[in-house]
């Protein structure tokens, strides 16, 4: 059963498809108040309750404890200590209740942090929809909240195959070396994605000519490998007189504007930008329009970046800063003068000024980004999205994206964003996993070995084989780090069983994708969902359940040789790697399992199979019809 209750006069963030008539407040369930301009409701908690939710998110997969916020911002250190990511996924459960709060502003969820047993939900003012669901049990939630937001994007079937990812690939010669090294050590990879230095001077839908020339015969060639070239498409438009997306932003009034009407100015990677208003249908059509411009070449994916928005500096900013600079020439700087000016120019990015002088214009009335700041991203993505599927109708493009918000699964992924090469970050990726199913991105996963820092060797096999089920797994690590392709490593026959195992996976894991999609569950659980009576289960925030057949239990941790699992039902342990299948058989209970670095381990319920095909190197190779069952 949905509820839902309105005030005000909401932002119709299209985040719900399915009509749910309104219902009056006076039977709302939980407490509630409207103060300052904020409305707020609370409940109490029981010592054993769990919270699950709030999509992507920092910490585990039971929110209690911490405060979060809902507020997509550009943060590549995502330390326990932060309260929000990239994405505002505003949905949790809470018993037999489901919570979606629809409001593309601010929202502050303070669950357990103030008081231990009280949760407390503050909504950055009283223009909203919250939709209240309320079922027996959990994935009954999750199901009948799917229903009204509809079904989530489904991608191409390579999608689902090897990707490598780096910033970056500056060159024709770079890209074709990957490849080359990747056929060389017999490893499977199905794309290459680039990032920005493949722009003429980091203008999206161009093409830098000296680095790529020829440009479309080379993606030609590589589709007839069957490798598939993914470009960076970022959210600022580059100021440059004669520049056509640019020019023709700036003659039609496309581009945000600030308070006196002129459009907004900010830098990014090419200096300073127009932002494209998202949040405006016909802008939407326009920008959606220009990724032609790569479909035409043979381009057949994206990733969406920098739509937070992520923004550098503004004009403004900039200037204010270099004047208070200027005004301390030749003083000595004491401790509080010199701190002062170390701040102004570390908040000179993603400053909260710079997006309160930011307007958009909402269903014909001028709205400040503030009240609208969590949708921009998906508005961005939705523009691509709904040109693919007009253009080549559904899951024949590639499409996913950094900034994310409720209804935007509907045509496209999620990555996690820029992560480390830390070993927590495996289980931070584990941890979000289901609770971004939760929202309905099932098309989503990390940057395997991690963005930021140094990667070990370890580590990225240990990535590399959580990564071996998600569905997006893509190998992607920052410029001036190591480079982490999987043939730069010694022993590289051990990421070529992981990677194998991962292509013998493909058609369970696009099964299994594709019904979690069409039926509107999850492809990742908690193992609370299947076992709710199990206390251990009910707390393990280390394994998942995988469709309806699997558990999964990664190795998170340096210089071990295996881990402890708790298997809650009698189960059977498999492990892959390459094309050897070991097994054993295993009673419920506590168990340590060895698990050498080129093994992936998946534990099969009893009674159940999964469907395995042989190896190859690119999806379009695989042999789906001839699979062997274990």
């Amino acid at each position: 059963m949905v509820k839902r209750y309105t005030t005000g006069e909401p932002i119709n963030t299209e985040a719900v498809v399915k009509a749910v008539a309104a219902s009056d407040f006076s039977d709302f369930p939980f407490e509630h108040k409207t103060e300052n301009g904020q409305f707020v409701f609370s409940f109490k908690m029981a010592d054993d309750d769990i919270i699950y939710g709030l999509g992507e998110a920092p910490r585990g997969i039971n929110k209690r404890g911490w405060i979060y916020q809902s507020y997509c911002s550009d943060d590549p250190f995502h330390t326990e200590t932060k309260q929000s990511l990239y994405a505002a996924h505003n949905f949790l459960i809470f018993r037999r209740y489901g919570i979606f709060i629809d409001f593309p502003a601010r929202i502050r969820w303070d669950i357990g942090y103030t008081k231990a047993d009280a949760a407390e939900i503050t909504i950055d003012g009283t223009d909203f929809d919250i939709y209240i669901i309320e079922q027996d049990k959990p994935v009954e939630i999750v199901r009948e909240f799917r229903e009204i937001i509809g079904q989530s994007y489904i991608p191409p079937f390579w999608a689902f195959g090897y990707q490598q990812c780096r910033w970056s690939y500056h060159n024709a010669e770079a890209v074709e070396n990957v490849i080359k090294n990747y056929d060389r050590a017999n490893i499977p990879l199905d794309c290459v994605y680039l990032d920005i230095d493949y722009m003429e001077r980091y203008k999206d839908f161009t093409i830098n000519k000296e680095a790529f020339p020829n440009f479309e015969d080379f993606v030609a060639d590589k589709k007839a490998r069957n490798i598939h070239l993914i470009p960076i498409i970022d959210a600022g438009v580059k100021k440059e007189d004669g520049y056509d997306v640019y020019e023709e932003g700036k003659a039609n009034g496309y581009f945000c504007k600030t308070a006196d009407g002129s459009d907004f100015k900010g830098g990014v990677w090419p200096g300073i930008v127009g932002f494209p208003d998202f949040l405006r249908k016909d802008v939407r059509e326009w920008f959606g329009s220009k990724y032609k411009t790569l479909t035409d070449m043979g381009i057949d994916g994206f990733w969406n970046d920098m739509n937070e928005p992520a923004i550098f500096y503004s004009e403004q900013g900039l200037e204010k800063a270099l004047n208070e600079a200027a005004a301390l020439k030749g003083e000595n700087l004491d401790l509080g003068k010199f701190f002062h000016l170390k701040d102004v120019f570390m908040g000179l990015s993603n400053s909260q000024d710079d997006y309160s002088s930011i307007y958009h214009e909402v269903d014909g009335k001028r709205v400040n980004h503030q009240k609208v700041h969590n949708i921009y991203g998906a508005s961005m993505t939705k523009a691509a999205g709904e040109h693919f599927e007009k253009t080549f109708g559904k899951e024949k493009i590639l499409m996913f994206s950094r900034a994310s918000y409720i209804g935007a699964h509907r045509t496209s992924g999620i990555w996690f964003g820029d992560n480390h090469s830390w070993w927590s970050h495996i289980l931070l990726c584990l941890k979000m996993l289901p609770s971004a199913n939760m929202c309905g991105f099932l098309y989503c996963g990390a940057d395997l070995g991690g963005f930021n820092e140094n990667a070990t060797r370890d580590l990225v096999l240990r990535f590399l084989a959580l990564g071996a089920f998600t569905p997006l797994m893509r190998n992607h690590s920052a410029l001036g780090t190591r480079d982490q392709e999987c043939y730069r490593f010694e022993n590289a026959e051990d990421f070529r069983d992981i990677i194998q195992a991962r292509y013998r996976l493909i058609p369970y894991l696009y099964r299994t994708f594709r019904k979690a999609s069409e039926e509107n569950g999850m492809i990742f659980r908690p193992l609370s969902f299947d076992y709710p009576d199990d206390k251990i289960a009910r707390e393990c925030e280390t394994q998942l359940m995988l469709g309806e057949e699997c558990m999964i239990a990664p190795v998170y941790e340096q210089n071990v040789s295996g881990r402890y699992v708790y298997l809650p039902e009698d189960m059977t342990f498999v492990k892959l790697s390459g094309e050897k299948v070991t097994k054993q058989e295993f009673k419920k209970g506590v168990h340590y399992v060895d698990i050498a670095l080129n093994e992936v381990p998946l534990f099969i319920k009893k009674g159940k199979s999964i469907e395995l095909c042989k190896p190859a190197m690119r999806t379009a190779l695989l042999d789906t019809e001839n699979l062997e069952y274990i």
